[in-house]
């Protein structure tokens, strides 16, 4: 077995102690050099929390250790992470992301969208204009939107 098959299998291993614990169906490990420095499992079900999956875990355990760039590291997750959980891994910049199951394979067995989303158009809503999308946004007109960000330039601008 290869070092990404033996860690894929670890991962899909920890999603369903996680399933069998009373939680869902994922897991996610920060890998360097083919060892993992972090793991985690979703925790939705365990704390109510929408944004406790198993990428977003790990991806904050990291973080407390100061690890916060994860360049040089992979990431390994039992399915193709959902649009929150890819926009948290593009921030945290690995070098690439391994998975066992595609959204797919995922979707013929498990389905975990809501009121706005399902698996299947979940994607689809970001490349929506604002106003099409199912959550309803609107900008609300204030003095100074822009302050904050123009303050934070000005702090930071030689760094």
């Amino acid at each position: 077995m290869s070092t990404e098959q033996h860690l894929v299998t670890r991962a899909v291993e920890l999603a369903q102690q996680n399933v069998d614990d009373g939680g869902k169906p994922f897991a996610c490990l920060i890998v360097k050099d083919g060892e993992v420095v972090e793991e985690a499992v979703n925790h939705v079900a365990q704390t109510g929390d929408p944004t406790a999956h198993a990428e977003i875990r790990a991806i904050r355990a990291a973080a407390r250790r100061g690890l916060t760039d994860l360049t040089g590291h992979d990431v390994v997750v039992t399915a193709y992470p959902c649009p929150m959980c890819l926009g948290a891994l593009y921030y945290a910049q690995p070098d690439r992301v391994l998975f066992a199951a595609t959204r797919e394979q995922e979707g013929e067995h498990y389905e975990d969208g809501n009121r706005l989303m399902s698996l299947g158009t979940f994607y689809d809503e970001y490349a929506k204009p604002i106003a099409e999308r199912a959550l309803p946004s609107r900008q609300v007109q204030v003095d100074d939107p822009t302050a904050p960000f123009r303050a934070w330039t000005d702090r930071h601008e030689d760094d």
